[in-house]
């Protein structure tokens, strides 16, 4: 199921988070994306990882309920302007690919079901380019064909 168009970029949560909390690579997200201002695609996985993980950082006191309440604003503002772009992909192609790809490469690059399951979503959705901070992540994409971008 080739949905995306050539050249658009698949984001995983790793590097998605980096728009919304100010981590370490925030900086370096934000003039990369100033620069590459296309909508950058992600899968509703992708989407609950991220809200998962910034609720999470209110739970360990790392932000204000406030500066949650103001990423969930955010973050819809950004699906409603189409700077991110929620894709529905074919989960059961999605986890068959997911498997194939474990078979093949986990063993050599010792990647998580998760992140496989990242790369295989940006497959079916025909992305071009893959956007994470995730080092073995990072791996599996480029063996997968996938231009590897990582601000």
């Amino acid at each position: 199921m080739q949905i995306a168009m050539t050249g658009e970029v698949y984001i995983d949560s790793s590097a998605l988070r980096q728009l919304y909390a100010h981590d370490t690579r925030s900086a370096a997200m934000a003039k990369w994306r100033f620069r590459h201002p296309g909508a950058l695609i992600l899968t509703r996985f992708t989407r609950a990882e991220l809200v998962n993980s910034m609720a999470s950082a209110v739970f360990r006191g790392d932000i204000t309920e406030a500066a949650f309440s103001t990423f969930q604003q955010v973050f819809a503002r950004d699906l409603q302007a189409d700077d991110l772009r929620l894709m529905d992909v074919p989960w059961r192609a999605v986890m068959d690919l997911t498997a194939e790809l474990s078979e093949q490469h986990t063993t050599r690059i010792g990647t998580r079901a998760l992140d496989v399951l990242h790369v295989a979503s940006a497959m079916e959705l025909g992305a071009r380019q893959f956007l994470t901070y995730d080092i073995r992540q990072a791996k599996l994409a480029v063996a997968c064909g996938l231009k590897m971008i990582q601000p």
